[in-house]
């Protein structure tokens, strides 16, 4: 599932646009603030975000410039009520993806965020192929030179999501957020027991390897 955050002061628009995202298939979460959007983004992994320029205690270009310093990779969307040049060129500028001037259409910005994921290269057939290993995020199915392979669903899970990020270092705080719950009292030397039931179970994989990041997570590189 491809989790998209929705930074809009509008309450009826922020849920408006929630919902339709997640009536074509994704999971959206609202927030009605950048203070909100970065506390939730602590918690938890997002492959896109979408953010109004004008928001309380921090504008959309202050949000868009913090989130580009922390990860350069994930794509964002501006909408704005905004539509001179210098509002789009200075968004541009800090590293957003794409604008779109409201009113907005929906069935324009479910084009525009698929086209996004796309050239982020984030899986949307939910099927992962690296090297001689497919991953099925529908079948919670790996396979190995068309030879099925045990998993759990969180050792699966854990695995589509470092391979749906190739060479992005994921931290143990992380994974265990998204995977054990924010409320799980499990240690985090729990990821590291996953990682390493994850490297012998792919042992045979000849595309990617799991490298540890000292001090911070890991992350999957291709080969």
């Amino acid at each position: 599932m491809v989790h998209i955050l929705v930074v809009e002061d509008d309450v009826s628009l922020n849920q408006i646009v929630c919902t339709y995202l997640n009536d074509s298939g994704f999971q959206a979460k609202g927030c009605l603030s950048a203070n909100e959007a970065y506390e939730e983004m602590y918690n938890h992994l997002y492959e896109l975000i979408i953010s109004d320029i004008m928001m309380p205690e921090v504008d959309g270009f202050a949000f868009a410039q913090t989130i580009r310093e922390v990860n350069k990779t994930i794509p964002i969307l501006f909408m704005s009520a905004r539509d001179d040049l210098p509002s789009k060129q200075k968004g541009f500028q800090l590293g957003i993806d794409d604008y779109m001037v409201k009113p907005i259409e929906l069935g324009e910005l479910l084009l525009r965020v698929r086209a996004l994921l796309r050239r982020a290269n984030i899986e949307m057939e939910r099927k992962i192929t690296v090297g001689n290993l497919e991953l099925d995020a529908d079948g919670m199915s790996a396979t190995i030179d068309g030879e099925e392979i045990s998993l759990t669903a969180r050792e699966f899970n854990i695995i589509y999501k470092l391979l749906s990020y190739p060479k992005k270092t994921f931290s143990r705080a992380q994974l265990m957020d998204e995977f054990w719950g924010v409320d799980s009292e499990t240690s985090l030397r729990a990821v590291d027991v996953y990682v390493t039931k994850l490297r012998d179970k792919l042992s045979a994989c000849d595309g990617f390897r799991i490298v540890t990041v000292r001090g911070l997570g890991y992350k999957a590189v291709l080969m």
